[in-house]
């Protein structure tokens, strides 16, 4: 006599559930924050890092596995690390942003944080989400694929991770601090880095040179990320061609090029194959500016470090410098290169772009200036919003307040359009679009809503310049973009429903537009921001808060056990209301 078919049903779906239990696995890691002295640029610095170490240590997990790091804080200040496109799904707990998700980890505590993987495949990365710590306290996650799946392209001879970061001789977080007091501008860094080296082409760094060594006829899968704090970078390998395979976590159709623009925030999987005559070649990046041509204070340095092949030959000879890296202004290449760049769309990896929309978004990206307190006096400041309101963190973290149902932290009202319409990518805008106003305002979204956004572009202040927007527990499809102001009726024609790239950083383009969609099934409350530190400091950010859905699968866990008390914001602008008294 058979068994039933719906016994037998029951037993598959448990055998498929408690397989799928067995291959995920479970990882610890101690992240150890000291301060620690490096030599770059012929200067000493103490910086804050992870064990010592500058990138910090990989994460290497397969996809599903689960991560817990605990974070010991024995620097100066107080600190809180994110897991960038990690989408921790129902977690938000321990996703990272100060003054978002949690208050700061104090000195001489500790926090141990649960991260949650997923369906993310690929590159990805880790660093500091409070002040402007990340410049040293980052590192790459590496997310191997299934072996039932595999990658989807050969198997790769070799691996190598690069970190593209940011070195400043000062001390930038004092730095920063005064400068965001004072209403003043931020600091440029000194130099570039690849894996934490300024290269051969900056002073006292020709010793200390970062090498990668290769085979000859060996193909290896390259993972970038791009952790710089202020600046898109272009990269290339001189005489080597660059296939990228995965961006943000997801894997792409195929793009062969000499060179690629990576945003801050973006993590790119590349295969590279040693096919040239055996000697060295160098490994660059340089700022790719997309500011007005006048403004020329910007970080000029060449990064690099040096490809060389193992073997015997002579290799006296200066290494070859990449003749397809473009130059700081070019920004055709960068949009040539994003342009091409389409999701792999197969049965293994497949896209579901939301068709339903039920919320569209308008969202206004500029730089201003905001009235504030300095030293008793009311002063004007450098600022930037989104729709014209310019975040500033409150005294408790935004999801404890949500999960609390605390009054008086936030307010529910960030608008879904600009307050005011006019020529967004003008030469010249009118006036009253230079000053801002200040908020803690948020967008609330129904579970399972699917929601497109259009990021625009303005030119207030003859500002313009592209804008990473990263979007924090989601990928979400780039479904369009383009320059000039966008057109609701005409634009959307052109959007590629088929095979979007899925991101989860994307560049807003100067005096331009982007478009994407994504559907609101990650329940918690999860920060949108420019991942310019600079225009993320000055309140280019905002909130999403998705609601639970109807059952426990669908809605946000309950708190961890500990989560670090709160204290007020060290770095912070402080507000005035409407007759320019302080609002404490």
């Amino acid at each position: 006599m058979g068994l039933p078919s719906g016994f037998v049903k029951l037993l598959l779906l448990y055998g498929i559930f408690f397989l799928g239990l067995a291959q995920a696995k479970v990882h610890y890691h101690d992240f150890i924050l000291t301060e620690t002295n490096f030599t770059r640029l012929c200067s000493s610095n103490s910086m804050l890092v992870v064990n010592e170490s500058l990138p910090g240590p990989v994460i290497r997990v397969t996809k599903g596995d689960t991560v817990y790091v605990n974070v010991h804080n024995q620097g100066y200040y107080g600190v809180t690390i994110h897991w960038h496109g990690v989408h921790q799904p129902g977690n938000p707990w321990s996703d990272g942003p100060e003054y978002i998700t949690q208050c700061p980890i104090e000195p001489g505590s500790n926090f141990t944080y649960e991260i949650i993987f997923s369906d993310e495949e690929g590159t990805l990365w880790w660093h500091a989400h409070s002040d402007w710590t990340r410049a040293g306290v980052h590192g790459a996650i590496v997310v191997l694929p299934n072996e039932e799946t595999g990658f989807p392209f050969p198997e790769p001879d070799g691996e190598e991770i690069l970190v593209l970061g940011s070195w400043y001789v000062g001390n930038v977080n004092e730095e920063v601090a005064e400068d965001l007091e004072n209403g003043a501008d931020t600091p440029r860094s000194d130099s570039y880095t690849i894996n934490g080296q300024p290269g051969d082409f900056c002073p006292c760094s020709n010793e200390s040179t970062y090498r990668w060594q290769v085979d000859y006829g060996k193909t290896y899968l390259l993972r970038l990320v791009n952790a710089a704090m202020n600046a898109e970078l272009y990269f290339a390998i001189a005489q080597h061609n660059l296939t990228v395979v995965g961006l943000d976590g997801s894997y792409v159709k195929p793009v062969i090029t000499g060179f690629v623009m990576i945003t801050p925030g973006q993590t790119m999987d590349i295969l590279v194959t040693a096919n040239q005559p055996l000697g060295r070649y160098y490994v660059a990046a340089r700022q790719y500016d997309s500011a007005r041509s006048d403004v020329t204070d910007y970080d000029q340095t060449n990064a690099t470090a040096i490809l060389e092949y193992r073997g015997n030959y002579t290799s006296s000879a200066d290494p070859i410098f990449p003749s397809t890296l473009p130059s700081y202004e070019d920004f055709v290449p960068a949009l040539s290169f994003t342009s091409r760049l389409r999701s792999l769309a197969n049965h293994d990896h497949p896209v579901n772009v939301p068709k339903n929309i039920t919320t569209r978004m308008y969202i206004a990206a500029s730089m201003n200036t905001v009235t504030f307190d300095y030293e008793g006096t009311t002063k004007d400041g450098l600022a930037s919003s989104l729709n014209n309101v310019s975040w500033i963190n409150p005294s408790t973290d935004v999801l404890l307040a949500y999960y609390r149902n605390m009054s008086g932290i936030y307010t529910p009202d960030f608008p879904e359009y600009p307050p005011v319409l006019f020529n967004f990518t003008a030469d010249e805008v009118p006036d009253y679009t230079t000053t801002t106003i200040q908020g803690t305002k948020v967008k609330m979204f129904d579970y399972n809503e699917e929601v497109e956004i259009v990021f625009q572009g303005t030119n207030v202040f003859d500002a313009s310049e592209d804008h990473p927007m990263h979007l924090h527990g989601y990928t979400f499809y780039v479904v369009g973009s383009g320059y000039g102001n966008f057109d609701n009726v005409t634009d959307p024609e052109g959007y590629n429903l088929v095979d979007p790239p899925k991101m989860n950083t994307v560049s807003l383009p100067k005096k331009g537009w982007v478009a994407l969609r994504f559907k609101a099934s990650n329940p918690g409350v999860w920060l949108w921001h420019c991942h310019l530190d600079r225009h993320l400091s000055w309140g280019m950010d905002t909130v999403f808060i998705v609601k639970n859905g109807g059952t426990r699968e669908t809605s946000i866990r309950e708190p961890p056990p500990y989560m670090p008390p709160c204290s007020s914001s060290a770095i912070r602008l402080q507000r005035l209301d409407n007759s320019g008294e302080k609002i404490n």
